[in-house]
């Protein structure tokens, strides 16, 4: 999966097509993952220790990782990720990188 935590995303399809948002968790078996304002779902709760009063509580539910691009930090537009492997000495780095802007992620 080419989205990591913390990106910051453009949602391309759906309800809530054009909004952008932070990737607070990625589910890679799933293949989704969940943006930061995006796609709320209504959870009615009972009355617990942490939630006294119980009632209705929105948070944020998954999408497809296939419904977003990843906008890149120098270019500041959506792009596809590639990858590249770097050789910083003796090491071996695999990067991620903009395709519009060839900026290392």
């Amino acid at each position: 999966m080419k989205v990591v935590k913390n990106d910051t995303v453009l949602i391309i399809s759906g309800n809530t097509r054009g909004k952008k948002g932070k990737v607070l968790k990625v589910f890679p078996k799933q293949n989704r993952i969940i943006v930061e304002g995006v796609n709320f779902i209504k959870r009615h709760t009972r009355p617990s220790a942490k939630n006294v009063h119980g009632g209705i509580v929105e948070k944020e539910a998954s999408i497809n990782v296939s419904n977003v691009m990843v906008i890149c930090n120098k270019c500041g537009e959506p792009t596809r990720i590639g990858r590249k492997i770097l050789k910083d000495g003796d090491k071996i780095i695999r990067a991620r990188f903009c395709r519009k802007c060839n900026e290392v992620l």
